[in-house]
């Protein structure tokens, strides 16, 4: 009686461990999956709105004209009423309306 007991309380520690390693490949597979859905999402992203990103370039910011994203660092810059907005060209800093 005592060794079936002792039998049935490792049959449920191994399901408990055989659960949580499975859990974790399912959690690792699921992440791997994921990121790289959105690395593919991203690039779908930058390429419809014609953005691209660079760490050295630093954040990118949208041109209030037409709309392109642009890398701060490479981007014309304006001082407009003590605010800095950035354009992707000098044609489109040159259209920006002055208020």
């Amino acid at each position: 009686m005592i060794r079936n007991l002792i039998r049935f309380l490792i049959l449920i520690a191994v399901v408990a461990f055989v659960r949580y390693l499975i859990g974790m490949i399912t959690r690792a597979v699921s992440g791997a999956i994921k990121g790289e859905a959105e690395t593919a999402e991203t690039a779908e992203t930058a390429e419809s709105t014609g953005a691209r990103q660079s760490k050295d370039q630093g954040e990118l910011l949208r041109d209030p004209v037409c709309g392109v994203y642009v890398a701060e660092q490479t981007s014309i810059k304006k001082a407009i009423g003590g605010e800095t907005v950035h354009f992707c060209s000098t044609a489109c800093r040159d259209k920006y309306p002055v208020s």
